[in-house]
């Protein structure tokens, strides 16, 4: 196979600890990979990556694909379109685009486009399980799960997939408080200053809420002045516990926690309001634990009709939803959401580099540049 046919991609062994590595023997996809013309040719720009793609050179989970030993790693993707097939019309060569990440299954969720809520116990997920990921120089995905993302909003790239998630955990508590025929939050908890935090955030925002977000650093840091230039207050969890900022401001109605920590997710449920949602978004690791007062919480959760939520993932409609937020964000709060972008990486032989930032965990934001752009060399 020579050269043209194949390209290069960053993957791991899933099962064995620490095996991210460089490959150059991945076959080149190609448009008629998907059958019935459905098939769009994508050139990787750009790829984020997260604690997800650190957990899983970690070998805390992920499969490879059924044939494979290997799985390559990326879930978060910005690509410009190369090609599609015949039955392709809402995208088109020269489009930017990002992917969603889920993949169906057989359930009755999947068979309606739902793999986001998929009710199989196996799952599929590209970078993440069992399907091959976006960490390459090219990738074919049936039209189904491209999403075009506008000119104006490319310097964002990578923040489509985060935003889709923090896009449809606010959609789910809204869709979910239908049951009480009138819900309008009007202040709101985010805890965790992340990249699905602060994102967060910004989707709360766009829907008029009041919003605190919380992290334990104290100011002045990145995340705070991001938090604040999107019209929130931040709060350092160091100076004042959730706790007491619900007894100085009140407690919310919403509460989106993002932070990772099994801990901060059940004190969260102490400080709900009456009727309130409590979306967590995060998977948490570890081994610790911890004490909780559970028949506490179990009166005051069934007295005031309080509703836990969990939410994964996305379909493409958070997706179109998520990129219409960050659109209203870059007219709102200019210049904001780009500082999230924090640390470039260059090509993907610099995979090490990569997964040296994640391992650190001071960056807010790592995202490799796998090709430049065609679209600026002819101008």
């Amino acid at each position: 196979m020579g050269r043209k046919h194949r390209m290069l991609a960053v993957a791991v062994r899933p099962g064995q600890k620490n095996s991210v590595h460089l490959r150059d023997d991945v076959r080149k996809p190609s448009v008629k990979d998907v059958p019935e013309g459905r098939g769009v040719l994508v050139k990787t720009l750009k790829v984020g990556v997260d604690a997800t793609d650190r957990e899983i050179n970690d070998a805390l989970y992920g499969n490879a694909p059924e044939g494979d030993d290997y799985l390559i790693i990326g879930h978060e993707c910005f690509g410009i379109v190369e090609q599609v097939g015949s039955a392709v019309k809402h995208v088109k060569p020269g489009d930017y685009v990002t992917s969603t990440v889920r993949r169906n299954g057989d359930s009755k969720y999947d068979r309606i486009g739902r793999s986001d809520i998929t009710s199989q116990e196996e799952y599929y997920e590209r970078g993440i399980n069992l399907r091959h990921g976006f960490m390459t120089e090219y990738f074919v995905d049936d039209a189904e799960f491209m999403v075009k993302i506008p000119k104006k909003l490319k310097h964002l790239h990578v923040l489509a997939e985060p935003m889709s998630c923090a896009a449809k955990a606010v959609e789910q508590a809204y869709l979910a408080q239908q049951r009480l025929q009138v819900w309008e939050p009007n202040l709101a908890f985010v805890t965790g200053s992340g990249q699905i935090g602060l994102l967060a955030t910004l989707a709360l925002r766009n829907r008029r809420c009041e919003v605190y977000t919380l992290a334990r650093s104290p100011k002045p840091n990145l995340k705070a002045r991001i938090a604040e230039g999107l019209g929130a207050t931040y709060i350092s969890t160091e100076k004042t516990s959730l706790k007491k900022l619900a007894k100085k401001v009140g407690k919310p109605d919403l509460i989106i926690d993002a932070t990772g920590c099994s801990k901060n997710s059940f004190e969260c449920m102490k400080v709900l309001a009456h009727n309130g949602a409590l979306v967590w978004t995060s998977i948490t690791g570890g081994k610790n634990k911890f004490k909780i007062d559970g028949s506490k919480i179990n009166l005051e959760w069934v007295l005031g009709n309080k509703l836990l939520i969990g939410s994964v993932n996305a379909n493409w409609r958070h997706f179109e939803r998520g990129i219409a937020d960050l659109a209203l964000g870059e007219q709102t709060y200019p210049g904001v959401l780009k500082q999230i972008l924090t640390h470039p990486v260059e090509g993907l032989e610099n995979y090490q580099q990569m997964m040296d930032l994640l391992v650190a965990g001071s960056a807010l934001k790592v995202y490799v540049n796998v090709a430049d752009d065609p679209n600026d060399k002819r101008k």
